[in-house]
């Protein structure tokens, strides 16, 4: 089963809480109701649902999304051309095509210009791939519609 964000998880603890009654004085706080949150998930509790989502951010893509970034050094602009979940940890494999093709060759007496790359990154929208220099290959940031 794939975990809701922490954000909609601590949401809908907020909102249990709203729709319990209050008259009886037993309104359960707030760490009450992650905890129950967390057992309807199965987790023995909210610290450890959190521990087993992580504290990344949550990293949500759909081909036509505008993404911006950098690839090989290389500052971008582009749209998802397509994204394909690996897994329910937020792995993605996905294809990029940019606005302005990107020259992939560090030398200056050669270039050589992609248009479209595909990659796989992590939750934290990183390439596990780095550079000679422990740069990922592609860092990505989804633009703001």
């Amino acid at each position: 089963m794939t975990l809701p964000s922490i954000t909609d998880l601590k949401a809908q603890a907020k909102r249990l809480r709203a729709a319990l009654p209050s008259g009886s004085g037993q309104t359960p706080s707030h760490g009450q109701a992650l905890d129950l949150i967390a057992r309807q998930y199965g987790y023995r509790d909210w610290n450890t649902l959190f521990a087993a989502k992580g504290n990344q951010p949550d990293l949500t893509l759909s081909p036509g999304d505008r993404v911006s970034g950098t690839y090989l050094h290389q500052s971008f602009t582009g749209t998802l051309v397509s994204v394909s979940r690996i897994g329910a940890e937020g792995w993605f494999r996905l294809a990029i095509d940019f606005d302005t093709p990107v020259d992939v060759v560090a030398f200056d007496s050669f270039s050589a210009f992609r248009k479209r790359v595909n990659a796989t990154i992590g939750p934290d929208g990183r390439t596990v791939e780095k550079t000679s220099d422990g740069e990922p290959h592609l860092s990505l940031k989804k633009l703001q519609a």
